[in-house]
């Protein structure tokens, strides 16, 4: 593949074509002496294969864990076998009914507090916007409240400045500079011990919960030293972090560039919105008014086949196998599953098998609440003259953002 697709949008496009050129699985031969085959594939059987059927055999691996050792001891970098009993916490948390609560209250809160007053501001003074940065901040300051019950106050009108969210962009760019390190590190680390510290002094309101409560809660109860210590919680939580805001920022920002090129799916989705509530400002959040909005939900998970948020899986086999395909794979084989964007199969974009992502349910809790919450209150315009396109990284952004207008449906 010529070097000019790798940093070109048309990576994803090329990688497409070549895959229905060849039946949906590839192999690309690399140079004998130095690095493995890579073998991609679309292909729904195989997909299933891997991360389904025999996922103890194909492991995230070495180049999973480089691209991402700036996370250190978090567990999503952990091989099965490791990842068996640490992922306990992890999906036990999702499931606490207090946990559920508490992050209803947070996603009312930071629409009411946050995310509509910026919007009416922006409204007031007739500015244009980019939307991705919009969610971009509100998914770190909700995730972050979730995670470790501090809000790093992101999302405010103009849009103060961020050194979290700076360092977290800077690092999901690759310019991994060693101040953008450290001040993510050191941010996250802070936020862990004032953590632990109101925990001690049982400085907390009985209706507050967060992820690091019951990792510390959990980890004392079961007599676990390695859980409290503040390096493997601060790895954790940048993981909820990025895992919290990067995915359902990108995709949120592509539901609304697509309903902006389909005004039916728009038009229904709205009179959805209206069959269910009343006119006038409304923060729709709880999980019952959120359950009625099914039309929504159906065109996120629409948005999500189009463009998956996270459109290539590593996985390396630590032994032989065959695909269904046919295809043998060994320890010289990388495995990439990508999923085929522009085409007619569609993959789990929250992964699949033990490796899927528990926070699935909270993930579309959010995304319904605040796609919801903006098109209810807000009329959103998406600007003609912008190139819209994705971003080549880690999570399908969209390139260059994407610009908008909007204006609010009510008096304020």
């Amino acid at each position: 593949m010529p070097t000019m697709y790798l940093k070109s949008h048309e990576l994803y496009d090329k990688v497409t074509q070549i895959l229905a050129e060849n039946n949906s699985t590839v192999l690309l031969k690399t140079s004998w002496c130095t690095k493995p085959d890579i073998l991609v594939t679309s292909d729904p059987a195989n997909v299933q294969h891997i991360l389904n059927s025999k996922y103890s055999v194909y492991q995230r691996g070495s180049e999973f864990r480089k691209a991402f050792n700036f996370f250190r001891d978090a567990i999503f970098l952990k091989d099965v076998q490791e990842w068996k009993e640490e992922k306990k916490f992890t999906h036990a948390f999702y499931r606490e009914n207090r946990f559920q609560k508490a992050s209803l209250k947070i996603i009312h809160r930071t629409l009411e507090k946050s995310l509509i007053p910026v919007l009416d501001h922006m409204s007031q003074q007739n500015q244009a916007l980019d939307l991705q940065i919009l969610f971009n901040h509100y998914m770190l300051d909700t995730t972050c409240l979730m995670a470790t019950g501090f809000d790093p106050g992101s999302l405010r009108i103009g849009f103060p400045k961020s050194p979290l969210l700076d360092a977290m962009d800077d690092m999901a760019e690759e310019k991994r500079t060693a101040e953008a390190c450290n001040i993510l590190n050191q941010t996250v680390a802070d936020y862990v011990s004032k953590n632990q510290e109101l925990t001690a002094k049982k400085q907390e309101n009985g209706d507050d919960f967060d992820v690091l409560k019951f990792y510390l809660a959990e980890a004392t109860a079961k007599g676990s030293r390695k859980h409290t210590e503040t390096g493997f919680l601060a790895a954790n939580v940048m993981t909820l972090l990025y895992a919290g805001r990067d995915t359902s920022a990108a995709l949120l920002t592509w539901f609304f560039y697509l309903i902006s090129r389909n005004p039916f799916a728009r038009n229904k989705i709205l009179a959805e919105i209206r069959q269910n509530f009343p006119p006038g400002k409304h923060f729709l959040h709880n999980a019952e008014e959120l359950s009625k909005l099914v039309y929504l939900h159906c065109a996120l998970c629409e948005s999500l086949r189009l463009f998956p948020t996270t459109p290539v899986i590593i996985r390396e086999p630590i032994q032989e196998d065959v695909l269904p395909s046919g295809h043998k794979v060994d320890q010289t084989t990388k495995g990439k599953e990508g999923s085929n964007m522009w085409g007619t199969n569609s993959f789990p974009g929250f992964g699949s098998g033990p490796w899927a992502c528990p926070g699935k349910e909270l993930a579309f809790t959010r995304m319904k609440a605040v796609a919801a919450t903006i098109l209810h209150n807000f009329n959103v315009e998406v600007l003609e003259e912008q190139t819209v396109c994705p971003g080549v990284s880690a999570a399908l952004t969209v390139k260059h953002g994407l610009k908008d207008t909007v204006s609010s449906r009510w008096s304020i």
